[in-house]
């Protein structure tokens, strides 16, 4: 994670004194807000349309869910770069190219 960015989003959190409010279940619930709203970007479309016609929207909530995910991790003490790089080593386990290829079902449905 570019700390510049997440600085910021730290900076901008405290000059409010918001960091009180932020509980990981308030972070929780709002990650979970801001990604429906990012969705709501896409109902009744297809992805083409809703990108042509919706973009910087979508951009605005999908920033929205990222602050919220660096909020969440300063609150854990979580490192950005360290949970996702341990997330992608599990991913590369349950999903090796050979068999995951091409393929859009979970692991748990392959035979």
């Amino acid at each position: 994670m570019n700390q510049e960015i997440f600085q910021m989003a730290i900076a901008f959190r405290d000059a409010r004194q918001w960091r009180p409010f932020h509980t990981p279940k308030n972070l929780a619930i709002s990650i979970s807000l801001e990604a429906n709203e990012l969705l709501e970007h896409f109902q009744w479309l297809s992805s083409e349309e809703a990108v042509k016609t919706r973009f910087e929207g979508i951009k605005e909530e999908l920033a929205d869910v990222l602050i919220y995910c660096i909020y969440m991790a300063d609150t854990l003490g979580l490192d950005l770069d360290t949970i996702i790089k341990e997330k992608l080593q599990k991913n590369e386990e349950k999903y090796p190219v050979d068999k995951a290829y091409g393929k859009a079902t979970k692991y748990t449905e392959w035979e």
